[in-house]
């Protein structure tokens, strides 16, 4: 058996090339086979009528992604002088990373500082592609984004930032197309920057209305927030008083800052769900709701508090439900005297029991070799092994792309050996609609000849295999593709653990099938909220020797 070294090796050589996911499954492209007419329609008849689907909502489907972030260049774009074209190359770079990770979403920010990165109605483009805030790209760098996330089966997550405006305080220094000069009355200068004032009506209805251009032109999957709400401390209190005199109405003045944003919050929920009831909700918030000392209710730590000092009371939003998922950014290691990662998980945990709200967890990839707390690079993945004490964790998020990609120390390649040797299924979403595919049909499995279709680092020019496909199902957004040992019967109950690849798409090339082995695959449709239909009838095959 090899050496867990010389498996973390092969990791981080697949992680560094870019692998396609599932150890460099390549997907095929097209919608599916077309011998049986075209896609299977909604009611007919299954091959396996008796069989149920793989598992059910079961501890293998998990959420997993990474932020990129656009704002001063954090993950993409590096370089705003770069050629649109190479910087295209450099995204898609980041995207063959998370693949190679075997995750299933990324968090792409769009709307860092009251600017867009696609052509709104509203605001200018971002400073962050060209370097000059109102400048036109030449291309719609979201339908880009989305377009290739999705080809890989990625989800793509619009991540916006409601209220920020700028990271310097000179409104002259925005385009004339930004809102913030146009209503210089709505800024605020807190610290360094520029902030909208969440008081303000005016305010709110920008943010929506930014947030449901997206959400009507784009096909995105998901409306993310960040932690940033109002600003976080930088001393002196945030400029609101006039604000407050004019619209406190008597209340008090952190009520009242926390029912501006909770207003958002709401009434935004509502509006995505109206418009796209598949489109979720979903919020990256501070990992400290309040600490014991000052709230019973809250967890024991020593730490900021979102409730207190940036008015974000998220443990109010996963009650009424209006959100869908909550992330919250544990940055904090196993043990942290100050907030311990192990208590934060727990209560994070227990703040979901008895709601619809998805818990995924927000990691420090960033943090990682920084500083004495984080020299152990097995750190991260101790936290998803400690993740598994708590069901109602249903996968996590790091921050950020470019540090998953840089995997320092080799902690982005221990966490792919510990934990994502395989590719996993999201969870399905509470409340938002859906249903199964019809199973596909006519799966096939026959050995590919070196070189057919596969791409990646595992890959090369003589590389052989197993080509599957199967005929599409109508109203399948992916294909989960299974791969047993051995002749099996042909309806068959599927285990989710033997899954290999969840791809869009007409097939797949299965190179790491070894020569002269016995393979049965198994492949179900799913729509693209991820429930899953029964598999079709699998189909066994035999490799030549090599």
């Amino acid at each position: 058996m090899a050496s867990r070294s010389r498996i973390r090796t092969a990791a981080a050589a697949l992680l560094a090339a870019g692998a396609l996911a599932g150890c460099g499954i390549p997907a095929l492209g097209g919608e599916g086979g077309d011998d049986g007419g075209g896609p299977v329609p909604t009611g007919a008849k299954a091959e396996c009528p008796r069989v149920d689907p793989p598992g059910g909502d079961d501890r293998t489907r998990q959420l997993r992604g990474m932020w990129i972030a656009t704002v001063a260049g954090i993950d993409w774009p590096k370089d705003t002088a770069d050629p649109a074209a190479e910087q295209r190359t450099q995204f898609t770079r980041l995207l063959d990373t998370a693949a190679a990770m075997n995750m299933n979403a990324v968090f792409v920010q769009i709307r860092p500082n009251s600017d867009a990165f696609y052509p709104s109605p509203y605001e200018p483009w971002s400073q962050w592609i060209t370097g000059t805030q109102g400048r036109d790209p030449g291309y719609d760098v979201l339908a880009f984004m989305i377009k290739e996330a999705h080809a890989r089966n990625l989800e793509f997550h619009a991540w916006f930032n409601p209220y920020r405006v700028s990271r310097q305080d000179d409104l002259k220094k925005l385009s004339p197309k930004s809102p913030a000069r146009q209503h210089p009355d709505w800024v605020r200068k807190y610290g360094t920057g520029l902030w909208y004032d969440p008081g303000l009506p005016q305010v709110r209805d920008l943010a929506t209305r930014a947030v449901m251009d997206v959400v009507g032109k784009y096909d995105i999957d998901a409306v993310h927030f960040d932690d940033y709400f109002y600003p976080y401390p930088e001393g002196g209190e945030f400029p609101d008083q006039a604000t407050y005199k004019a619209h406190g109405r008597g209340m008090d003045k952190g009520d009242w800052r926390r029912k501006n944003v909770d207003t958002l919050v709401e009434s935004l929920s509502g509006r995505i769900h109206d418009a796209k009831p598949w489109v979720r909700f979903g919020i990256s918030p501070f990992g400290v709701w309040r600490n014991k000392s000052t709230d019973p209710e809250g967890s024991a730590t020593r730490a900021l508090q979102s409730y207190d000092d940036i008015y974000a009371d998220t443990r109010t939003w996963i009650r009424k439900g209006w959100v869908d998922y909550v992330t919250p950014q544990l940055y904090w290691p196993i043990g942290d005297p100050r907030a311990d990662y192990a208590e934060l998980a727990r209560w994070w945990a227990d703040q979901v029991k008895g709601t619809d709200v998805q818990l995924t967890i927000g990691q420090g990839a960033y943090r990682v070799g920084k500083d004495a707390a984080w020299k152990d690079p097995a750190e991260l993945s101790k936290h998803l092994t400690l993740n598994a004490r708590h069901p109602k964790i249903r996968g996590d998020v790091f921050f950020s792309a470019s540090d998953v990609a840089a995997d320092r120390r080799g902690f982005a390649a221990r966490l792919r050996e510990d934990h994502y040797a395989r590719p996993a299924v999201p969870p399905v979403p509470a409340g938002r609609g859906g249903k199964a595919p019809p199973p596909v049909q006519d799966t096939a499995a026959t050995p590919a000849p070196g070189g057919d279709g596969a791409k990646g680092a595992q890959a090369g020019a003589g590389v052989k295999g197993v080509k599957v496909t199967w005929r599409a199902s109508e109203g399948a957004a992916s294909y989960a593709v299974y791969r047993v040992d051995g002749k099996r019967p042909g309806c068959a109950p599927v285990d989710p653990k033997r899954l290999i690849a969840d791809v869009r798409g007409g097939g797949i090339v299965d190179p790491a099938a070894k020569p002269g082995r016995t393979y049965t695959y198994y492949v179900t449709a799913l729509d693209r909220l991820h429930h899953q239909s029964a598999p079709g009838r699998g189909a066994t095959v035999t490799t030549p020797q090599g």
